[in-house]
């Protein structure tokens, strides 16, 4: 695919497709979380229906460039091969006599194309699904692997032949000093990942936006550049933080960069120790909160419910309670933490129900116990900013 050379992401937010762990209720979707950034939407897990939500939502399906899969339970992928169907036009096949163009075996890599990422059976599980439901595609499509120490270095875990739209360029990406570092990265953004603790084998993701020009005070450059005649456009090149030599030889330094955004994304887990070092200090993190302990206001809670016995419970089946997300919020001294991943108990309707905004109120208590910035708790089609931190004006 050619280089797309990009100098700023401009505005970045999460759109929350999907909110429900185990199973989807009438106000919660199975898991999906559409990242914007630079015109382009970046999808993290796609569960069933996620393109139902995306035409609920302000998310334009045509600028699906990437999808991130944090594992492969089905409540976090059955919808993506009927999204991928939408975006790049897929059909059935045609009948023997009539030619269709997509089922051309497609080898080149530099059109564009889908790029998945995810654990080992991703590609697996898209080539069968594809396969055994004879679809087409109208678009390629590329599946890179982040293959485990356990997992074996090569081969696709499966017998199918590649898929007719499935390009030769996918990689399996081991890991280095227990991260997957840059699976993705270009001029302005990088993706890692890392593994964590869940009851299969699970990713989060860390995405991180590269240094960003800082603020300007204009005053500080145009007498100068007025001065010595040089051409106003150097202040586009000062703004990027560059210095210029001016036509005296005296040289101007534009502001320093500042650090851009990060944004932390936490596939389902009880422990995402891991990820910690890489994921230290971002702007925003996304950590599971299936299960809580809510007496009083949770009318499924069991007489012999404890603190202690939710707790318990939720490991066992590999997930996380608002505690536990709001511990790990403070240990990697996030900003922001958005609860996810809620059990079908929890109601998504807290903007419109009394009753949900108490529940949800009282799952986010339980998470400032351990955290003491800002929580939100995650409902469907919810939109969430993640803005530059305020700074000075370099006035010089």
């Amino acid at each position: 695919m050619p280089t797309i050379v990009r100098r700023t992401l401009g505005a970045i937010d999460l759109s929350f497709l999907g909110t429900a762990s185990a199973q989807p209720s009438s106000t919660r979707n199975h898991s999906a979380i559409a990242l914007r950034l630079a015109g382009d939407v970046w999808l993290f897990d796609c569960g069933e229906a996620t393109q139902h939500q995306i035409q609920k939502s302000g998310v334009k399906m045509g600028r699906i460039k990437k999808i991130f899969i944090t594992h492969t339970h089905g409540d976090h992928i059955f919808g993506l091969l009927p999204l991928m169907a939408s975006l790049a036009n897929g059909a059935g096949g045609t009948t023997e006599d009539v030619a269709d163009s997509r089922a051309q075996n497609s080898d080149n890599v530099n059109v564009e194309h889908l790029e998945i990422y995810g654990p080992l059976g991703t590609r697996a599980y898209v080539r069968a699904g594809l396969t055994h439901t004879y679809t087409l595609l109208g678009a390629p499509y590329v599946v890179h692997e982040l293959r485990f120490p356990t997992d074996p270095p090569n081969g696709d875990h499966t017998e199918l032949p590649r898929h007719t739209s499935e390009l030769p360029s996918g990689r399996n990406i081991a890991q280095a000093d227990g991260i997957w570092k840059d699976i993705f990265k270009d001029d302005i953004v990088s993706v890692s990942a890392a593994s964590i603790l869940h009851s299969v084998p699970c990713v989060g993701y860390v995405i991180q936006e590269a240094p960003v020009p800082g603020k300007m005070d204009p005053q500080k450059y145009i007498p100068s550049i007025k001065r010595t005649k040089t051409p106003m456009s150097v202040m586009s090149r000062l703004q990027q933080g560059e210095s210029v030599e001016l036509s005296d030889g005296s040289i101007l330094h534009g502001p320093p960069r500042r650090p851009g955004r990060k944004i932390v994304i936490l596939g389902d887990t009880y422990d995402p120790s891991a990820i910690a070092d890489i994921a230290a200090s971002p702007d925003l993190l996304v950590h599971e909160a299936t299960n809580a302990h809510l007496p009083g206001v949770d009318p499924n809670t069991k007489p012999t419910d404890t603190l202690e016995s939710v707790e318990t419970r939720a490991k066992s089946r590999g997930h996380s309670t608002p505690q536990m997300a709001g511990a790990f919020a403070s240990r990697i001294r996030a900003q922001k933490l958005v609860l996810n991943h809620f059990s079908a108990r929890y109601p998504g309707s807290d903007d419109v129900s009394a009753e949900a905004r108490t529940t949800m109120e009282a799952i986010s208590a339980l998470a400032r116990e351990q955290f003491k910035a800002e929580i939100i708790c995650a409902r469907d089609l919810m939109t969430v900013e993640v803005n530059l931190k305020e700074e000075h004006t370099d006035s010089g």
